[in-house]
């Protein structure tokens, strides 16, 4: 099969978000590690890529996240601290929706359960703070002050470059298409080589079935594709006037972030656009129906944001049926660690998931609880 390079403590197989994360902990900790990138960190056809990304507390998704993202909260200030960046900027996050909206209440019962820092408010009070919502009657919100945006290509950027000063091995253009437990180790397959490793951590997204196969019957790629506006009223978009905000409307679940760079008002739809079989099918192909739906919302909700387009892109989720992410020792292999999919909201934890990813390759464990993450919730094939 060609060489097998020297033995390795830890494989790290991507180096998106989580990737890059847990290999920076390895490194840190003084492990031999190397880092194996299919493409080129920072590439763009995956999920990890882009200008921002959301973090709040209260989390409408489960009340369980809440002690996990303080801790990722803790994490992205200690990088800053590490590195003398900006990572992590409080803007507020508002989440706002129609009667009985399920994200609504989910984040108000977080904040409740968690005694964490919030405001109920109707949607008079929301429009009268921040003028750039034209939001129906009914509706209302909750206000979370501690909430922002994470740069995320800088962040993962910065969990490399400390793993490299720390000595990792960083391979990109590298491409695994098997690992193979065995009696000493891990084997990791390449085209024309092996690295044998003690433990791997497998953290490619779109492509983790191709390597982790007993997870693709519970794994969902859906097409994302966010937009950026020139807003018609651009002091109501800007930092200090809008927060990060998501809206669950009668149609569809939208986010946004302010415009902190120049780049423009950034919104999205939680909801996808189309599935696709494999992550070699992703394709920088976002065109004027993409376009047309988020423009859409914003002319019913955020009207003036709805200004000249500046630019659009596609990402991935890789979604489980219930949402929530895969973190977990494979069954019938300590040895490998899973760490993906993570499924459309996973980035704002990366900085703690690198340590948990750490915890279980070395140790076998975390003192952090995972239990809602294990691979043995899904029903056997």
């Amino acid at each position: 099969m060609g060489s097998t390079k020297a033995g390795w403590d830890v494989a790290v197989i991507g180096l998106g978000a989580m990737g890059s994360a847990a290999l920076c902990h390895l490194a840190r900790r003084g492990c031999r590690v190397i880092g194996l990138e299919r493409f080129e960190p920072g590439h763009e056809r995956g999920s990890s890529h882009g200008d921002s990304r959301a973090i709040r507390l209260g989390y409408s998704e489960h009340p369980s996240y809440v002690p996990l993202v303080r801790s990722a909260f803790a994490g992205w200030r200690e990088l800053e601290r590490l590195t003398g960046e900006t990572i992590l900027t409080t803007t507020g996050i508002l989440e706002a929706g129609k009667p009985g909206s399920p994200m609504v209440r989910g984040s108000r019962d977080a904040c409740e359960m968690h005694g964490l820092d919030h405001e109920m408010l109707d949607a008079a009070e929301i429009m009268r703070r921040f003028p750039a919502f034209d939001l129906p009657a009914d509706y209302s919100g909750v206000w979370q002050p501690e909430g922002g945006f994470l740069r995320a290509d800088l962040a993962n950027a910065l969990h490399l470059r400390l793993a490299r000063e720390a000595g990792a091995t960083i391979r990109s253009r590298s491409r695994v298409t098997a690992i193979e437990p065995g009696a000493n180790g891990v084997r990791v397959v390449l085209d024309g080589e092996t690295i044998d490793a003690g433990s791997v951590v497998v953290a490619c997204g779109p492509w983790i079935a191709d390597l982790v196969p007993a997870l693709r019957p519970h794994v969902t790629l859906t097409r994302q594709v966010l937009c950026w506006y020139e807003p018609q009223r651009p002091d109501l978009f800007g930092l200090g006037a809008l927060p990060v905000f998501m809206i669950d409307g009668a149609d569809d679940l939208v986010y946004g972030f302010p415009d902190f760079s120049g780049a423009g008002l950034k919104c999205g739809s939680h909801f996808g656009s189309g599935t696709l079989s494999h992550g070699d099918d992703a394709r920088q192909d976002a065109g004027p129906v993409d376009e047309a739906r988020t423009r859409q919302f914003l002319q019913r909700y955020l009207p003036a944001g709805a200004g000249v387009l500046k630019a659009m892109k596609t990402c991935l989720y890789t979604m489980t049926p219930d949402e929530d992410f895969v973190i977990d020792l494979l069954p019938g292999d300590r040895r490998v660690v899973i760490a993906s999919p993570c499924s459309g909201h996973g980035f704002k934890f990366a900085s703690v998931i690198g340590e948990v990813l750490a915890d279980l390759a070395t140790e076998g464990g975390t003192r952090h609880d995972i239990s809602r993450f294990r691979f043995g919730r899904f029903p056997a094939p």
